[in-house]
């Protein structure tokens, strides 16, 4: 038998350090422009509306609806395999931004668009880093 291979893993850099140290303490970081406020996901040096360097973090709530999703059955990689069938999905946070993720602790048939989710954080073995996913709302 193989040996099970680990899960990618993020290597955060100096402008995704703030969300992924976020992500261990248990909360979901982004950006917002002080110049236009619009909210951003994911960091970047440069607002993507406006082109302002004028950036914060904040923290979302941590709450969203599934705008779009797709259950996948084929494992991309090996490290995968155990968890298919999975949902992939764009989630709309309720503080305007999009972002990808699992949406676990739930039978992907019962996954729908406009589904509300809550991001809850996934430990993976061999890393002490934590991953942002969601789960259902009434999980």
């Amino acid at each position: 038998m193989a040996e099970m291979q680990a899960k990618p893993m993020p290597v955060p850099d100096g402008i995704s350090h703030p969300y992924w140290d976020g992500a261990n303490q248990g909360f979901f970081a982004f950006q917002r422009c002080r110049d236009c406020a619009k909210a951003q996901f994911y960091s970047r040096s440069a607002c993507v509306h406006c082109h302002s360097g004028d950036l914060e973090w904040q923290v979302a709530a941590g709450s969203g609806r599934v705008a779009s999703f797709s259950v996948i059955h084929r494992a991309p990689i090996a490290s995968f395999v155990a968890d298919t069938p999975y949902v992939l999905a764009l989630i709309d946070m309720d503080e305007g931004f999009r972002f990808m993720c699992n949406v676990l602790h739930c039978d992907p048939v019962t996954v729908t668009i406009g589904m509300r989710v809550r991001v809850c954080f996934e430990a993976r073995a061999g890393s002490e880093q934590k991953i942002p996913q969601v789960e259902p709302a009434t999980a």
